[in-house]
């Protein structure tokens, strides 16, 4: 896809993955978020869509008809694809394989259904040659035992499986053994120049990972983590890194990555609220939304609001763990 002459920007492809349940709506919020937010974007917005397959016990293509159409009114294009490596034992999976579906040699930016576009999104300068992904994390992985490999062991046994240089992934600002030292990524969103290079380097690597992991990995779990274990090594090997993006944007005023509507009530911005609750208001949209029970309550019932009234957004606890429990203790935790 060309740049404009005029304004050097680069057009590009937004796609997330939906199926039947939860994806479904979680992705016409973010579909109507963008449209509202974004009015400029003249890309392709794909919704890559699992297809019924081996992998798959159940039908996974959306069901829901109406929202099908509330798709189509607002130029979203069903992209369907098929499931080699993954499927219902590790949805996750859905990110790598969709990417084979995509249009190649297409700049394209990937984000998880759970998440809002909040600001212009073609206001980010994405440098799509240099991938990055998003640095809303923790340190999930790996969990070092207390006689086993430390973090330093633990990542260089993957670069050095797949023929990467670890030195140069790490942050020398941050301490030796300490998680942020090494690149690690939520997989909320990334993006990168051609979807079919980054795909197959995200499948060989994610596949190798989970059939034949380096030794050092002996007593780590794989399981959900495996995305998030491979995607820096895809970034790396492409040339990316942490730093590719202007900070503040997206997972700050462009986008917010919520993942649960709980979470989002507790701790995002008002602007972020505000968002959601004027795109969710059209009623066409509303009689969608209502089939998903925690949109139901949170946005429409006001428990969103008693959630909120739960916290100072202005120092809430440092882990999400502990955002989690409160929640869990007034009995408004859902997903």
């Amino acid at each position: 896809m060309a740049g404009s002459a005029e304004t050097g920007k680069t057009d590009f492809n937004v796609v997330v993955v939906a199926q039947k349940g939860r994806l479904t709506y979680e992705a016409l919020l973010f579909a109507a978020s963008l449209r509202q937010c974004s009015p400029d974007f003249s890309g392709r917005l794909l919704i890559a869509e699992p297809q019924p397959g081996p992998l798959w016990p159940d039908d996974p293509r959306i069901s829901d008809h109406g929202a099908l159409e509330m798709f189509a009114a607002l130029g979203a294009e069903i992209l369907p694809f098929d499931s080699a490596h993954f499927g219902a034992e590790y949805p996750y999976g859905n990110k790598i394989e969709m990417l084979a579906a995509l249009p190649s040699q297409e700049p394209f930016v990937f984000f998880d259904t759970d998440t809002l576009i909040t600001d212009d999104l073609t206001q980010v300068p994405f440098d799509f040659a240099r991938p990055t992904a998003s640095l809303r994390r923790e340190g999930t992985w790996p969990k070092p035992e207390l006689y086993g490999p430390g973090y330093t062991d633990l990542w260089r046994s993957l670069y050095d499986k797949f023929g990467l240089d670890f030195e140069s992934s790490l942050d020398p600002d941050q301490p030796d053994e300490y998680w942020k030292r090494y690149l690690y990524f939520n997989a909320g969103f990334f993006f990168y120049e051609c979807p079919r290079v980054f795909g197959d380097l995200f499948r060989d690597y994610a596949v190798a990972i989970r059939n034949d992991p380096p030794q050092a990995l002996c007593a780590q779990e794989l399981h959900p983590w495996l995305d998030q274990i491979a995607l820096p090594l895809v970034i790396h090997a492409l040339g990316g890194g942490r730093d590719t993006l202007p900070a503040g944007l997206l997972d700050g005023t462009v986008s917010c990555h919520y993942r649960m509507f709980p979470l989002l009530y507790a701790r995002e911005s008002d602007h972020v609220i505000k968002v959601l609750e004027e795109v969710a208001a059209p009623n066409k949209l509303k009689k969608l939304l209502k089939a998903h029970e925690p949109i139901k309550r949170n946005v429409y019932q006001g428990r969103g609001a008693k959630v909120r009234a739960l916290f100072d957004q202005d120092n809430l606890p440092r882990r999400e763990a502990a955002i989690r429990n409160r929640i869990k203790s007034a009995g408004f935790w859902m997903r």
